[in-house]
């Protein structure tokens, strides 16, 4: 016989020394076994000495009055109070006239030995590594008026079971969007909201995987999460070289390969923009080999010298996946992003992902109201003007600090690349500037071998560091290059 005591609260380890008059142990579930084990208030006292001693019950910790605690369990008044009486004279509680029955007695166990620990990591005074927006700059304030207008309207229905492809009125904002900003063939039936790119990446390769694709190619450098979602989908990974004009199709070609993943309007490392040339000839392959392209649309809002450059998918909504999420937008903990699917590959995305789930759905409608406001909008427009001068301000440091280092990649996103003089040891570098208290990233992290012929560079990530701080963190890098 088992009771749960309770639905008013949770003991939880206190003070010894300051005890919480509110800390009251009702929620404890106590076994008391069955009948024939003995008579209850044995039974209960036994229950109630075993969670004392495992550390369940704290000291300080409060329990039931007897009559509740008696209604919990379907018995007399009577059987609690003789346990009670019990183990207050076993030291394991204290009774005091109008007050509560608490614990009084302090497991003795002796403390879990620490692991052995390594060296000390230094704090982080400075950022530079990729991957995060300006988190300073979350637009708090509106996006909690988004939270709020969601909870104020949503219907009864909104609050039930979740469809797993996203909520209807997320999905048609989001295509809406993509069509009107990214230049992408969306509709609403065509859309899946899920939980950002990876997760996006995920869902698309077990759907390739389902239709009979083995191999996949992906761009080298890339980055590792998506190599890593193909291999746990079961698909065997082709890298692919991309120069100043994108992927290299023609080594593409080359491969067994029948889907890619291929950032088009802004490539991660090397801030490479695939070329109308490479797109076309892309698209054909293709059709050639009966292929899919996988588009990680990544941070291609952040272009600062010219128009963003559309979305290849608008070409060949058939044969292309556009991934994109918030996370470089807004912020990588909303856990929000898109798929937006060929139509044949609807019912496939579907069967291989059968208990896949969307983000929840008042997120889902927060981030929809936030779009039709026109905040999302604002949001990405200030963000352009303060990634611009950032980035402006990195570049210009750099030259005057590290004369002998070529900035690449600038055009767009939030990162750059650190050409550094041939025969430089970027890992000695990293390391170093580590020791200092920067954070910076090799693009060797995102090859899938060091190459000795490989020009050597670093990757600057520019999002998430202040303005005021640039010109002491490149000092720091400065002071962290050999010679």
């Amino acid at each position: 016989m088992s009771a749960t005591v309770g639905n008013f609260g949770t003991a939880v380890p206190s003070n010894p020394v300051v005890v919480s008059q509110t800390n009251f142990a009702w929620a404890t579930l106590l076994d008391v076994g069955p009948p024939a084990s003995g008579r209850l208030h044995d039974r209960l006292a036994q229950a109630l000495r075993t969670v004392i001693r495992d550390g369940r019950l704290a000291e300080g910790a409060a329990l039931p009055p007897s009559r509740a605690l008696a209604e919990e369990l379907g018995c007399s008044r009577w059987v609690v109070t003789e346990a009670y009486g019990r183990l207050t004279a076993e030291g394991y509680l204290a009774a005091r006239v109008g007050s509560a029955t608490r614990v009084s007695w302090v497991p003795d166990v002796a403390p879990h030995p620490e692991p052995p620990r390594g060296p000390a990591t230094p704090p982080v005074r400075y950022d530079l590594s990729p991957g995060l927006p300006d988190l300073r700059a979350f637009p708090r304030r509106r996006w909690a008026e988004a939270v709020r207008a969601v909870v104020d309207s949503a219907v009864h229905h909104d609050l039930g079971l979740p469809d797993p492809a996203g909520h209807a009125a997320a999905r048609t904002t989001v295509a809406q969007y993509l069509r009107r900003s990214r230049g992408a063939a969306a509709h609403p039936s065509s859309v899946i909201i899920c939980a950002g790119i990876t997760d996006g990446l995920d869902r698309s390769c077990r759907a390739l995987r389902a239709e009979g694709i083995t191999d996949v190619a992906v761009e080298h450098p890339g980055w590792p999460r998506l190599r890593d979602a193909a291999t746990s989908a079961g698909l065997r990974v082709h890298p692919v070289p991309v120069d100043e004009n994108g992927l290299c199709v023609d080594d593409l070609a080359r491969t067994p390969a029948r889907a890619v993943v291929v950032g088009a309007a802004h490539q991660f490392p090397t801030g490479t923009v695939l070329s109308p040339a490479r797109r076309a000839r892309l698209v054909r392959w293709a059709q050639d080999v009966d292929g899919f392209v996988v588009e990680d649309d990544y941070d291609a809002e952040f272009r600062y010298d010219h128009h963003p450059v559309a979305v290849m998918q608008g070409m060949a909504p058939g044969r292309v996946f556009l991934l994109g999420s918030v996370s470089k937008t807004l912020s990588p903990a909303l856990g929000v992003g898109w798929l937006v699917a060929p139509g044949a590959m609807a019912a496939a995305l579907r069967a291989a992902n059968p208990v896949a789930a969307a983000p929840p759905v008042l997120d889902q409608l927060a981030l929809a109201t936030f779009i039709d406001r026109g905040w999302y909008d604002a949001h990405l427009r200030a963000a352009r003007r303060r990634y611009r001068t950032r980035r402006d301000l990195l570049v210009r440091t750099l030259t005057e600090l590290i004369p002998d280092g070529r900035a690449a990649g600038t055009a767009a996103g939030l990162h750059i690349l650190l050409h550094l003089p041939d025969g430089t040891d970027t890992r000695a570098v990293v390391r170093a500037a580590a020791a200092a208290g920067l954070s910076v990233s090799d693009l060797d992290d995102y090859r899938t071998e060091r190459s000795a012929d490989a020009g050597r560079a670093l990757v600057l990530g520019y999002g998430n560091i202040g303005d005021t701080e640039i010109p002491s963190a490149v000092a720091l890098l400065r002071d962290s290059l050999p010679g």
